[in-house]
């Protein structure tokens, strides 16, 4: 998906009747990086925008489900980081440190609270101490890195801020076009 045109990529949305959410990613980048769109990005953007509204393309939204491990890493992780960094002066990045626990760990779905919480549980029983093993291993890890000029994942707004955004931009870029009927 990486580097399309917003052309190809609403051309794909309408195909698929889906924009996903990385899709709607690559046309926040495209947006952010360009100083100027052209007629056809608007026309596009526009096309989207009312195919969002008609629901002829429908935004799917970022999660419908959710990864319990993440919570139980980031707890872990956040509680370790707290502890060295008030016993020294490191600094250390809990995001990098949960990623790299997290890519070492079972996911741990769930969709519903229910799911979530047995999700927990079995966790808890089954993967505490390998939690804090992967994570600990990340720290380690972390405290070797030298830090560098990495550019981090910026989280993006979810579901249905879509069309909220795709408004915002064609506002905001072209404040004058309007698509002429044919």
């Amino acid at each position: 998906m990486s580097f399309m045109s917003i052309e190809k990529i609403v051309e794909q949305a309408l195909q698929d009747g889906y924009l996903t959410p990385v899709m709607e990613a690559e046309v926040g980048r495209i947006c952010d990086n360009a100083s100027e769109l052209s007629i056809e990005e608007y026309m596009a953007l526009d096309k989207l925008m009312g195919s969002l509204l008609t629901g002829e393309v429908v935004a799917v939204p970022r999660k419908q489900f959710i990864n319990v491990m993440e919570e139980l890493v980031l707890t872990e992780a956040i509680a370790r980081v707290a502890e060295i960094e008030a016993t020294s002066d490191r600094s250390l990045d809990v995001g990098d440190i949960a990623a790299y626990a997290l890519n070492r760990l079972p996911p741990l779905y769930a969709t519903t609270e229910e799911g979530a919480q047995f999700q927990r549980q079995k966790a808890r029983a089954d993967l505490q101490e390998l939690i804090a093993q992967q994570v600990s291993e990340a720290i380690t890890r972390n405290l070797d890195r030298p830090n560098d000029d990495r550019t981090p994942v910026v989280a993006k707004t979810t579901g249905n801020e879509v069309l909220r955004q795709v408004s915002s931009l064609l506002q905001s870029y072209a404040p004058n076009f309007e698509q002429k009927g044919n």
